[in-house]
């Protein structure tokens, strides 16, 4: 009698899947690569069974797919399955220790996220995308126009006095070869900044209909950022133990480091999402 699948450990790849598959006493049944086309159709032909994959990119989208399915399926943060690789690492290896590590009964797991859900933590991606654009173009125009002895002081709202030089034609102290070209940085500069404003608007417009959203946004020092931020990546708070747990998956607690019965807490660890984490400092400060 061919025995069943139970456990499948999926390696997930850009254009080629690797699949680990085993029995219910552990017997390998399964290891072969799939292309992208080929995995809906692959599992769809399989028995109900458990399916673990890394949350990596893409991971959330195919943990949907997979549970329409049929299938159980769990996620991995990385660091934890890669303990169970076995010497060399390739694609069929992370696969093994993918299926090994998923039916660890100590094993914590990722939640995975609708679509919806990951649509809103796209707004905060690309807002903070365009705000790293924005400083690096502050920092561009600043550094050009303090060669020619123009300098304000520190902060973005600053930045003002420089266009307003840039506009005067009758200031002279920076070169019309240059003029135009940092006209040009300010127009781009305005257009991002108009740019962060809507999705600004975007994120508050769905945060009141976000139950967690309109609660978090009550806690002092919580603003619609970091509330719609919270409400966003933090999809099952139940996962965590404890608050400290929590604060532990973002890296605000110290570094643990100890042998011997002696242990030395250092700095803070910075795991985790660091977004979130920089939210919560602005936030506190």
């Amino acid at each position: 009698m061919k025995e069943v699948i139970t456990t499948i450990g999926l390696d997930l790849g850009k254009k080629v899947f690797q699949v680990h598959g085993v029995d219910a006493v552990g017997g390998v049944r399964v290891r072969r690569s799939l292309r992208r086309s080929q995995v809906l159709g692959w599992f769809g032909k399989q028995p109900a069974c458990l399916v673990g994959m890394e949350a990596c990119a893409t991971a959330h989208y195919w943990g949907r797919e997979l549970s329409r399915l049929g299938h159980e399926v769990r996620l991995i943060a990385p660091a934890y399955a890669k303990a169970y690789v076995r010497r060399n690492k390739n694609d069929a290896a992370d696969a093994a220790a993918i299926c090994e590590a998923v039916s660890r009964p100590g094993m914590r797991f990722v939640a995975i996220k609708t679509a919806a859900q990951q649509a809103a933590g796209g707004l905060h991606r690309v807002r903070d995308l365009l705000q790293k654009q924005r400083t690096m173009l502050i920092n561009q125009l600043r550094g050009l126009m303090a060669e020619f002895g123009i300098v304000v002081a520190g902060g973005p709202q600053h930045v003002k006095d420089l266009l307003a030089v840039l506009a005067d034609p009758a200031d002279a102290r920076v070169p019309e070869l240059l003029r135009g070209p940092l006209l040009g940085l300010a127009q781009v500069l305005g257009d991002l900044e108009r740019r962060v404003a809507t999705l600004e608007r975007q994120i508050v417009a769905w945060g009141r209909g976000n139950a967690t959203y309109r609660h978090l946004i009550t806690v002092p020092g919580y603003g619609p950022i970091l509330a719609g931020a919270f409400a966003a990546f933090v999809v099952e708070p139940s996962t965590f133990r404890s608050g400290r747990d929590f604060s532990a998956s973002l890296g605000l607690v110290p570094r643990q480091e100890g042998t011997g019965g002696k242990l030395r807490l250092g700095s803070i660890s910075k795991r985790g999402n660091g977004y979130l984490r920089r939210l919560l400092v602005n936030g506190a400060m």
